[in-house]
């Protein structure tokens, strides 16, 4: 059977470029009183998260410190650590320089598209990867660009659904990814890590940030995995 590339690669992340293209639209829109077509661009090129750049948005609009913006950004990008920490497993025999281009433009949506691939097939080409991180990069810097562009046309992109393109994409792909690990994991097993996580996250909230939480949420949730896995 041929290895799938790049190109297949590309079309695994159609929908996530689709959900990208019209949340970044929103971003764009929503950022066009406060920075030019060409500063969201850079944003979206060495930034590249949709919530970092919805704080970022919001911070600049307050006219907030440099320091606390980076902070922000910081915080909420860190769970992407643990997600190529992860995916960097599955390309042990791959070059340094592969896994740094992999990683750096790595989402929490082509990361899930990553595992989906792997729930059929237990090796993955690097150039697969590329294509499914190129597709959504190359989507979201169109997407805020452009809605950036437009600015003042749309007031209001919330009357559209904008505003929830990104929630329903990541809801699909989670949806898509249960059932795939149905066939692998006791279904069990996957209700206690769920429940774990939703907890934790909710009584971390109490004493850490909302992106804290959700690193630290995460890593229980892993932990409990590992742990049932061992039983």
């Amino acid at each position: 059977m041929k290895e799938k590339g790049f190109w297949e690669g590309a079309q695994a992340a159609m929908p996530t470029a689709l959900g990208y293209v019209s949340i970044g639209l929103a971003c764009g829109i929503i950022g066009a009183p406060y920075v030019t077509p060409v500063e969201m661009g850079l944003m979206s090129l060495f930034v590249y998260a949709g919530s970092a750049q919805f704080a970022m948005l919001a911070l600049i609009a307050v006219q907030a410190p440099v320091a606390a913006i980076a902070m922000t950004v910081f915080l909420i990008n860190l769970r992407l650590f643990l997600l190529s920490l992860h995916a960097s497993t599955y390309f042990r025999h791959t070059s340094l320089w592969h896994n740094i281009g992999m990683s750096s433009i790595l989402t929490d949506e082509t990361y899930g598209v990553l595992m989906g691939e792997l729930a059929h097939t237990d090796k993955v080409n690097p150039m697969w990867m590329h294509g499914n991180n190129l597709n959504s990069y190359v989507a979201w810097f169109v997407g805020t660009v452009v809605g950036t562009a437009l600015g003042g046309l749309l007031p209001n992109p919330e009357i559209f659904g904008l505003d929830f393109a990104l929630v329903g994409m990541f809801i699909g792909i989670f949806a898509s990814q249960f059932q795939i690990m149905q066939r692998r994991i006791p279904v069990r097993n996957l209700l206690i890590i769920l429940a774990v996580v939703a907890v934790s996250f909710f009584l971390l909230l109490t004493v850490v940030s909302q992106s804290l939480a959700v690193l630290f949420a995460t890593l229980l949730g892993c932990t409990m995995g590992v742990v049932l896995d061992g039983q």
